[in-house]
C-alpha cells in the first residue's frame, strides 16, 4: 500500500479530472448525513490489519500502516477528496525557476507532546528520512533534492549493499528562520509541491529521531487524531482519539477511530452486517454480487488511482535470460483478465492496459508492447514451448502465487492459477499468507518462491508515482529487484520535462521498456467497495480509494 511518490505528467488541470465516478458492479451510494445528527465523541470502528513496521511516516509504505499514519500527522499539504492539494502547515511554497523553492510554514503549531513545529523540524525530519543509515523505506522520495546522493550512498550491491553515506544532511535543505526553509533540487521539477502531501514528507518530533523504534510503537503526531489510551495492541487493534488542538481541513467529526485487525475479510463483513464493526473497505469476493442488497444504502463502489499486478522476482532462475522473458510473456497472455474481472469481481475491476491508472493525465492504452496484456491461450502455449526448448520447465514443483488472505485475494489467485494450469499445462497454485505484513517481509528479504500479488495505491496523482517508486533501480517499493538503466534514464527525463505533455511522453516511453522486460504483469485497475453499518453515516472515499475516516458520523 500505500501509497506506498512524482510526475511532470500531472498538474493542477489533471487533478481536477480526478473526481472519480462510480463504476459498474455495485452501488454508487454515499452516505451524506451531517455531523449535527451524530455524537461528536463516538468512536468509529474500522477494518484494519497489523502494520508491517513501527508507525514512522518515512518508514511506512503499505496501506494498513499508511491509513493510521495519515490520521496521526499533518504535513505541509494534504489532498482533498478529489486529489487537489490543500495547504495545511504550509503558509506558502514559492519558486521562480522550479528548482529553488522557499517554503514558509504556519507559526505556533505543535506536536501533541507540546514540542513546537518549526522550519528546522522539517529539515531535520527530511534529512533523517533520507539518510541511508536510518533505513527508512521512503527515503528515496527525497532523491530530487540536491545532496541526496551523498546521504543515501551505499557500498556493495544487491543483498550485500550497506549504508555508507558521505554526508549526514542534504546540501539542498537550508533553514532561513523559524518559519522558513529553502529547498534546492538537482534539476527543475515544477511538480515538486504536488508531492508534499505524501507521508514521507511529514514532520516528526525530536524523540522520533533519537529513538525511532520506541517512538514508532506509540507515535506522537500533529494530525486530526492522536494515539488513544489503548494504543497499538499488536495483532489486535490501534486506537486513535480526536486531537482537539488540530486545525486544518481534516478536522474529525467523531471522537476517534479504532482500527480492528482482521486476517480474513469474511468475519469483518459479518461484523458490519451485525453492527459490531462500523466500516470495511475490503468486501469478500463471495459478497461482491450481494453487498449492495446486504447493506442497502450503506455501500459504495468507486474507481480510484490504484492497480493490481503479479510481480516476478528477478532472482528466480526460471525467469532470467531469454527463457525467462518468454515465460513472463506466456504467463501474461495465459491470463484472461476480462473473465476474472467479470466473474470473480462482478465487474468492479477494469482489465489493465498499461502500468498506471486510467484516471491519471497522460494515461495511454496503446503503448508499444501492450498487446502482451491481451488473452491469447494459443500464443501463450507457443511462447512457453519456446522457453522449454531453451531449458525445460521443472513441473515437479508448483509455480506459486503468493497472496495475503486479509485482502480478499484467494478467489482471483485461484482463478489465475487454474488458467495457468489449463493454458500452459503446468502445476500452479496459490501460496497463502494470513497477513499482508508477513508477505511483505518475504518480498523485502527476497524469500519468494514464485510470483507474488501486488498492488499500488497512489500517494499523489501522477504517472511517475506508479513507475518510479515501484520499478526504478533501488526504489523504496522495488522489492523484487528490477533494474534497467534505460528505464531509469527516461524517468529522470520525464521528471525534468518542461510541460505535462512532454513528461507524459517520456514516462510512456519508459513503459514501453517495461512491456519488453515485464518485471511485473499489470492485471486490472481498481475500484474500492465499501460497506458500513447502520450506526454510521457520511461515509465516502477519496481519489486514492481511502476512506475519509475523519468525516464519518456515528449516532
Amino acid at each position: 500500500m500505500r501509497f506506498s511518490r512524482t510526475s511532470k505528467a500531472i498538474g493542477i488541470a489533471a487533478i481536477a479530472a480526478l473526481a472519480l465516478t462510480a463504476c459498474g458492479g455495485g452501488g454508487g451510494t454515499t452516505s451524506t448525513g451531517s455531523s449535527a445528527s451524530g455524537n461528536p465523541n463516538a468512536i468509529i470502528t474500522a477494518y484494519g490489519n497489523e502494520p508491517q513496521k513501527p508507525l514512522m511516516p518515512a518508514d511506512t509504505n503499505e496501506v494498513f500502516g499508511g491509513r493510521i499514519v495519515d490520521m496521526l500527522f499533518q504535513g505541509l499539504r494534504s489532498y482533498d477528496a478529489n486529489g487537489k492539494p490543500v495547504n495545511e502547515l504550509a503558509e506558502s511554497i514559492d519558486t521562480s525557476d522550479s528548482q529553488n523553492y522557499t517554503i514558509k510554514i504556519k507559526t505556533g503549531t505543535k506536536f501533541t507532546n507540546g514540542e513546537a513545529i518549526t522550519a528546522k523540524t522539517f529539515v531535520d525530519s527530511w534529512n533523517f528520512a533520507a539518510l541511508s543509515t536510518n533505513l527508512q523505506s521512503n527515503g528515496s522520495f527525497f532523491q530530487s533534492i540536491e545532496g541526496y546522493a551523498d546521504v543515501s550512498a551505499t557500498t556493495g550491491s544487491g543483498d550485500s549493499a550497506k549504508p555508507a553515506p558521505k554526508a549526514q544532511t542534504m546540501s539542498g535543505l537550508k533553514v532561513v528562520d523559524d518559519s522558513t526553509f529553502t529547498v534546492k533540487l538537482s534539476q527543475p521539477e515544477s511538480d515538486f509541491p504536488l508531492r508534499l502531501g505524501y507521508s514521507a514528507f511529514y514532520p516528526i518530533p525530536s524523540a522520533a529521531i533519537k529513538d525511532p523504534k520506541t517512538y514508532g510503537q506509540k507515535p506522537v503526531g500533529n494530525g486530526p487524531y492522536k494515539m488513544g489510551t489503548d494504543g497499538w495492541q499488536h495483532d489486535k487493534s490501534v486506537s486513535l482519539v480526536k486531537n482537539s488542538d488540530y486545525t486544518g481541513p481534516r478536522e474529525a467529526k467523531n471522537g476517534g477511530i479504532t482500527f480492528t485487525f482482521y486476517t480474513d475479510p469474511g468475519p469483518a463483513y459479518t461484523d458490519v452486517q451485525g453492527g459490531t464493526l462500523d466500516v470495511t473497505d475490503v468486501i469478500p469476493s463471495n459478497a461482491l454480487q450481494t453487498y449492495t442488497t446486504d447493506l442497502p444504502d450503506h455501500n459504495l463502489n468507486k474507481s480510484y488511482a490504484g492497480d493490481s499486478t503479479l510481480n516476478i522476482p528477478v532472482y528466480l532462475d526460471a525467469f532470467k535470460g531469454e527463457e525467462g522473458k518468454l515465460r513472463r510473456q506466456a504467463i501474461s497472455m495465459a491470463i484472461d483478465r476480462e473473465q476474472i474481472t467479470k466473474v470473480i469481481f462482478n465487474g468492479t475491476r477494469i482489465p489493465a492496459k498499461e502500468f498506471t491508472a486510467p484516471v491519471l493525465d497522460g494515461f495511454d492504452a496503446n503503448i508499444a508492447g501492450s498487446d502482451v496484456l491481451k488473452f491469447d491461450a494459443a500464443k501463450a502455449a507457443d511462447l512457453w514451448a519456446q522457453a522449454d526448448k531453451i531449458k525445460p520447465w521443472d513441473n515437479s514443483k508448483p509455480l506459486t502465487i503468493a497472496y495475503n488472505t486479509d485482502g480478499g485475494n484467494k478467489e482471483w489467485v485461484d482463478a489465475v492459477a487454474n488458467q495457468l494450469k489449463t493454458n500452459l499445462k503446468i502445476n500452479a497454485e496459490g501460496k497463502a499468507y494470513p497477513k499482508f505484513a508477513t508477505m511483505l517481509d518475504d518480498r523485502i528479504s527476497k524469500k519468494l518462491t514464485g510470483l507474488v500479488r501486488a498492488g499500488w495505491q497512489a500517494d499523489y496523482p501522477s504517472l511517475y508515482n506508479f513507475l518510479g517508486p515501484v520499478l526504478a533501480t533501488g526504489a523504496s517499493s522495488n522489492y523484487e529487484g528490477y533494474s534497467n538503466p534505460e528505464f531509469d534514464k527516461l524517468l529522470q527525463e520525464g521528471l525534468g520535462a518542461k510541460t505535462v505533455e512532454d513528461g507524459a511522453k517520456k514516462f510512456n516511453e519508459a513503459q514501453a521498456i517495461l512491456f519488453q522486460d515485464l518485471p511485473n504483469l499489470p492485471l486490472w485497475n481498481n475500484a474500492v467497495q465499501v460497506g458500513w453499518s447502520t450506526n454510521v453515516s457520511n461515509v465516502d472515499t477519496d481519489w486514492r480509494g481511502v476512506i475519509l475516516y475523519y468525516n464519518i458520523v456515528k449516532s
